[in-house]
């Protein structure tokens, strides 16, 4: 099921990349942006998650925290954020049952092929932990400027 504005944000407990836990709890009354993307060091993602980085002080000074999610172990997770120096937690959602509680995951086509697998998506959530926006199938390119021009001041 996919989530509109107005819902209430998933409640979810992962793993960063340091192996410490991250709850939705953890961001009572702060807002967030997460952003679910398939697969660490491939070329997509890692051009959304250095986007990300590189505009990590608009969000921050926004009151944004940021959150990356993925399929990926935890110790993939360390390395990425250390490869390309991000900034902020990876989570690991290996299960891949937080991506499905936000409906990022499910049946895609891909060069006329069906396939399913996590559907590269992006949520930004208020201080009371409700989703303000949703976006679903973004491409990796522009995803971070679309983000920004709908939730910055």
């Amino acid at each position: 099921m996919k989530l509109e504005s107005g819902n209430p944000a998933p409640a979810f407990a992962r793993r960063d990349q340091s192996g410490a836990v991250i709850t939705n709890a953890d961001l009572s009354g702060k807002k967030a942006i997460i952003y679910f993307y398939p697969k660490a060091f491939t070329p997509g993602c890692t051009t959304q998650s250095c986007d990300f980085r590189d505009n990590y002080q608009a969000f921050q000074k926004a009151g944004y925290e940021i959150l990356g999610v993925s399929p990926d172990p935890v110790e993939k997770l360390e390395s990425f954020r250390e490869e390309y120096d991000l900034p902020f937690p990876l989570l690991s959602d290996e299960d891949h049952s937080m991506a499905e509680a936000f409906g990022a995951w499910g049946t895609q086509t891909n060069y006329g092929k069906e396939y399913v697998g996590l559907i590269r998506s992006t949520f930004a959530l208020d201080e009371e932990g409700a989703v303000s926006h949703a976006w679903y199938n973004v491409k990796a390119k522009g995803n971070v400027a679309r983000v920004g021009s709908e939730v910055l001041e």
